[in-house]
């Protein structure tokens, strides 16, 4: 019998552990695949932490995110930020998340279109740009190896390769069948990403799973590069578009949830709208060589509006409907998920 198990080892589920590590517990995460895998939203080198949202409540989770990752520190002797800059331009009101970002002491400004081009050359830009030096990445790979350090330095245990089969709760516990047992707790947290639906039934808001295929693509001149987000004509591309340098690798390019819906146990691994991508980076990315895509595959688990999933019922706190912009809020949704459930814990 343990206080509080984890269901789900991506870098949700590791940052609630660590939240609930820090007060004190020591929390059981349970992880179907084994640590690295690529089955999921977790995986790969880098995410953006983007701060260019107009809604207040993603700016508030962002700040409480932000002291997060500020706490994690500089594990192997580099900060787990990048903070190499955010540029967001096209159709977007810009002025409107300028304001905000400001209201919170934000670093933001707005720079025109031929000031832009002269910063980043290996860009293209026709409209103003939303610039806020206090964005960039997040060394995603290195942030899980760090959650799972310090769960376990302060007496947690993450299990890989450990599927959750079912969850049973009654008036006094919540029983969690594995593969070889059953394990008992007094509050469960699913953070269990594109198998939650799977794992807990009907009832939630509807999670969409789909298979995203953005690419990272070769510098063909040595530019700096910022992070980006490119609010497209939706006549002649499918959705907005993101991105990041990841050094090793290029600059990561994708449209933003236009992938096909998918069974996660299953996932084809097919590229969606790859011409269209491709034409994107030559028309708007000229340092950029658009014959070199190497694409890339995860899923995301999304509600029909975008929103979070977060929520207690009886002795099951849920987290889900991250994908496509929750990686950089990890630490502050691990703390809003830690106080739900150090709650129930502790009722």
């Amino acid at each position: 019998m343990t206080d509080i198990i984890v269901i789900g080892g991506g870098v949700m589920g590791l940052a609630t552990a660590w939240e609930l590590s820090r007060r004190g517990h020591r929390p059981v995460v349970l992880e179907q695949f084994a640590r690295g895998h690529g089955q999921g939203a977790s995986h790969g080198a880098t995410r953006n932490f983007n701060n260019a949202y107009v809604e207040p409540h993603y700016l508030d989770l962002l700040l409480r995110a932000r002291d997060g990752w500020d706490a994690l520190g500089a594990p192997d002797g580099e900060p787990l930020l990048r903070m190499h800059g955010l540029v967001t331009h096209g159709e977007v009101d810009i002025a409107a998340v300028h304001t905000r970002l400001v209201e919170r002491s934000i670093p933001s400004e707005i720079l025109g279109a031929d000031e832009a081009r002269r910063r980043w050359p290996g860009m293209r830009f026709v409209t103003d740009v939303l610039w806020s030096s206090d964005a960039g990445v997040i060394r995603a790979s290195a942030a899980l190896l760090e959650f799972e350090r310090r769960i376990v330095a302060a007496g947690g245990d993450v299990r890989w390769e450990t599927p959750a089969l079912s969850i049973h709760e009654d008036d006094a516990h919540v029983a969690v069948t594995l593969p070889d047992g059953v394990l008992h707790a007094e509050t469960v947290v699913v953070t269990a990403g594109a198998w939650t639906s799977k794992l807990l039934g009907t009832g939630l808001p509807r999670l969409r799973v789909t298979e995203e295929t953005p690419a990272h693509f070769t510098p063909m001149s040595n530019v700096s590069w910022p992070s980006f987000n490119h609010y497209v004509d939706p006549e002649r591309y499918p959705a907005t578009v993101y991105g990041m340098p990841t050094p090793g690798e290029g600059v990561k390019v994708g449209f933003h949830r236009v992938g096909d819906e998918v069974d996660p146990d299953d996932r084809p691994h097919r590229t969606t709208h790859g011409e269209a991508l491709v034409e994107y980076v030559r028309e708007w990315m000229p340092a950029l060589d658009p014959a070199s895509a190497v694409h890339l595959s995860c899923t995301y688990t999304s509600t029909d509006d975008s929103t979070f999933v977060l929520e207690r019922r009886g002795r099951v706190v849920i987290g889900a409907g991250f994908s496509g912009h929750g990686f950089k809020f990890a630490p502050g949704i691990g703390a809003v998920l830690a106080d739900l459930a150090v709650t129930l814990s502790s009722s």
